[in-house]
């Protein structure tokens, strides 16, 4: 008698524990197959260490044959789900079509961006939710400082040198945090002209930074951050980005080459073709995991809607603190419905969190209690050497190495700007001309054209800035909304327009080529995109960005792929619901029992 067959889709927080906690459980009782696209596990948390050049990027990612024993793993993207003929349909990296055939599956397909419906940020802002954008954000920031030293025009110098983070969660505050430490110690040694000094942006329009934790860690946050020269500015919006810089909703024009989009997340359009009930774009579950009505069929992570056993009537968080918890949850529960011990709900009790601030300053509050400087420090960098699956010596390695020695400001020119679109469905993989997800391709080569990244069959466009859920007379209402940053819970999103109309800019600077006004923003979490979206075309950008002139490309190499919505309307305020979930991710939890 043949073995039962479990399929689980991702290898995030949730997926990779379902498979750890299930092989354990099953002791090669049933045959566990992991359908990813990568080799490896990611550990979010310390994305922006590789960002500013702490962490070298293999120290984040753990090996998933090499730490699950006894898992297959099948190297693929998800394309497809019949739930009728049990089979998952998925894609090779390179671009061969395959079809697994499962007794229990596990949709643990993670998150991806969430894009506003912000003028300009689909065409000139990069996300931060994969290994391929922190090694692209590092590289840039290298860029832009040795191109600031090398100019003349103190205008260029100054844009060159400021960077803008989006967002002032966990996540924005993280990089703005190590990335003010990093570009100071690349011209600690090499002063540039004119007295510039880089600046970092932190905007957010919730009115303090990690709005999420109590007011005593917040004002320390804050304290930390501007007395390194971070610009923190609370309740401000961006209302446009351009080539040349961003329109705040207080009318200031700031010019820079660099913007890192940090607003959240939405849930991977995948389980929206399944056709099952939905909360916001999560599939909906059962306390123990099961998707009603499909006993054979399980969802985890920030693809589920997880009720709240301790706040009825609510839905877990898009965190990795709960994706963590609710991956060895379903792995027992699927160990449970192949006759391997007992089935029990999902419950979870919080312990803290923690937000690294580089060097030896931290916040943190585990078991609630306040912790801030060095002591939090060692907390911090104490729990992430605990909770990392792998890798735990070459981390603590890398951190003493940087202690003691200078940080490398050396560009690997791996990932160009066009291969690290803020719209995509795979952040983790970047994209290569004539790949089917990503890649990167030699310098100087143009991007590769949209006829050669048709859609995938099955999969919801890359890009879901806005929804099209019902409004009031059965009209598409557009919303957008969640907090401001992975792992933020109840803020309002930080990039979205407060006023409608452009503001007052420089005179120079260019009008884009093609630009449709924002739709009308309304308090609720973004649900996927539909069919019945407006699509107005394709975006476009306005001409060639910095990073195509750096690589003697002119054009347009980030255009969106054929398909993939947009929305017109007037630009109005929008603000998230105080009860709504979570979105997501590199939030650094101590982690509970459940």
């Amino acid at each position: 008698m043949s073995r039962p067959r479990v399929v689980i889709v991702g290898a995030g927080f949730a997926g990779y524990r379902t498979a750890r906690t299930l092989a354990r459980l099953t002791r090669n009782k049933a045959e566990i197959v992991l359908l990813n696209p990568t080799d490896y596990f990611l550990y979010l948390p310390l994305l922006p260490q590789v960002a500013s050049g702490v962490l070298e990027p293999r120290r984040v990612t753990v090996s998933l044959t090499g730490t699950l024993p006894g898992v297959r793993l099948v190297l693929g993207q998800a394309d497809r789900i019949d739930l009728d003929g049990r089979t998952v349909h998925h894609t090779d990296p390179e671009g061969g079509e395959g079809t697994l055939s499962y007794d229990r599956l596990v949709l643990a397909a993670g998150s991806v961006n969430k894009l506003l419906p912000v003028p300009g940020v689909a065409e000139h802002a990069h996300g931060f939710r994969g290994l391929p954008e922190a090694l692209y954000l590092r590289d840039h920031v290298i860029r832009q400082v040795e191109l600031a030293a090398a100019t003349d025009d103190p205008g260029s110098r100054a844009a060159r040198c400021t960077f803008v983070v989006v967002g002032a969660g966990y996540t924005g505050t993280e990089v703005a945090a190590h990335g003010q430490l990093f570009t100071d110690a690349l011209v600690r040694g090499r002063p540039l002209r004119g007295g510039v000094r880089p600046r970092w942006m932190l905007i957010d329009i919730a009115s303090r930074v990690l709005p999420e934790m109590d007011d005593r860690l917040s004002r320390t946050v804050d304290r930390v951050l501007r007395q390194r020269g971070v610009d923190v500015r609370t309740g401000t919006s961006v209302r446009e980005a351009t080539r040349d810089g961003v329109l705040l909703s207080d009318g200031d024009f700031v010019g820079t080459r660099s913007l890192v989009w940090c607003v959240g997340v939405r849930p991977d359009p995948l389980a929206e073709q399944l056709g099952l009930p939905m909360e916001r774009g999560r599939l909906l579950v059962e306390p123990s995991l099961r998707v009603p009505g499909r006993p054979e069929v399980f969802a985890c992570g920030d693809a589920a809607a997880v009720p709240d056993l301790e706040k009825p009537g609510q839905y877990t968080p898009m965190t990795a603190q709960h994706a963590w918890r609710q991956g060895r949850t379903a792995g027992r529960n699927v160990a449970a419905s192949l006759g391997v011990g007992h089935p029990a709900p999902y419950r979870h009790r919080d312990l803290g969190f923690v937000v690294d601030l580089g060097g030896v300053k931290a916040a943190a509050n585990p078991l609630g209690v306040p912790l801030s400087g060095p002591l939090a420090g060692a907390v911090t960098r104490g729990y992430h050497l605990a909770a990392m699956p792998g890798n735990r010596v070459r981390v603590a390695a890398d951190w003493l190495l940087d202690a003691a020695l200078p940080r490398q400001g050396v560009q690997l020119g791996l990932v160009r700007s066009w291969s690290v679109p803020l719209d995509t469905s795979s952040p983790e993989l970047p994209r290569i001309p004539g790949g089917p997800h990503g890649g990167t391709a030699p310098d100087g080569e143009h991007p590769p054209k949209d006829d050669e990244h048709p859609q995938k069959p099955g999969r919801a466009p890359s890009v879901t800035a806005v929804s099209a859920a019902a409004g009031p007379g059965g009209r598409p209402a557009y919303a957008a909304g969640g907090s401001a940053d992975p792992g933020r819970g109840d803020g309002p999103a930080s990039a979205v327009p407060s006023a409608p109309g452009p503001g007052p800019g420089p005179a120079d600077r260019p009008a884009p080529e093609s630009q449709a006004p924002a739709a009308p923003l309304s308090g609720d979490r973004p649900a996927p995109v539909s069919d019945e979206a407006v699509a107005v075309g394709p975006r476009r950008r306005a001409g060639p960005g910095p990073d195509d002139e750096e690589a003697g490309r002119p054009g347009g190499p980030r255009a969106a792929r054929p398909g993939v919505p947009t929305v017109a309307g007037p630009a109005v305020p929008g603000s998230a619901r105080p009860d709504e979930p979570a979105a997501h991710r590199p939030e650094h939890p101590v982690e509970g029992t459940s």
